[in-house]
């Protein structure tokens, strides 16, 4: 299983995305042992970073013990075809990287930065979570969401009815619900 006709382990990437911003606490979860041994016993075979404008650098591995290999770059003009080419996304809870994840139909983690004072965005990952379309953790807890996380019991999003989202905001902005 996850193997190709060769026997050679077919590649199975996770790709995280911080966007333009600093979120070190997010790639320095990623980069713990316990991570990478979790994201590899699931079958992933490669785990590529985008680490912004963050100071902490992320351990490279070429993965030749068998281990996850291990890449990072700061920015790209486009991380659409990382974001194609993963198996399980893992990202920082702006809007645009979840829905264009979710748009590909790609199993997300949504990781929340705690740091950020009147976090918005926390409030858009809980309520995709909820729905199942995701799954929401902080760094501390990130580690145990992939332990724990069934990615066939994710529902795909289907983008069209933007109301139960701009209820949402409504609600976060205070106007009074139609």
């Amino acid at each position: 299983m996850g193997d190709s006709e060769n026997g050679v382990k077919a590649r199975k990437t996770v790709f995280v995305t911080v966007g333009t911003t600093s979120f070190d606490a997010l790639v320095r979860a990623v980069d713990t042992q316990e991570v990478k041994q979790e994201l590899s016993k699931r079958g992933y075979t490669h785990l590529v970073i985008q680490m912004g404008r963050g100071s902490y650098t992320p351990t490279k591995s070429g993965g030749e013990d068998g281990s996850l290999a291990v890449d990072f770059f700061t920015f790209s003009s486009s991380i659409a075809d990382y974001l194609r080419s993963a198996a399980l996304v893992i990202s920082h809870a702006g809007s645009g990287s979840i829905f264009e994840t979710l748009r590909l139909g790609k199993p997300l983690i949504v990781v929340v930065n705690e740091d950020l004072m009147d976090n918005h965005q926390s409030e858009l990952a809980e309520e995709l979570a909820e729905r199942k379309h995701l799954y929401c953790a902080g760094p501390p807890t990130l580690h145990q969401i992939i332990e724990a996380m069934n990615l066939e019991s994710l529902l795909p999003y289907h983008p069209g009815d933007a109301t139960p989202v701009a209820k949402l905001i409504n609600r976060f902005l205070g106007f009074p619900d139609d």
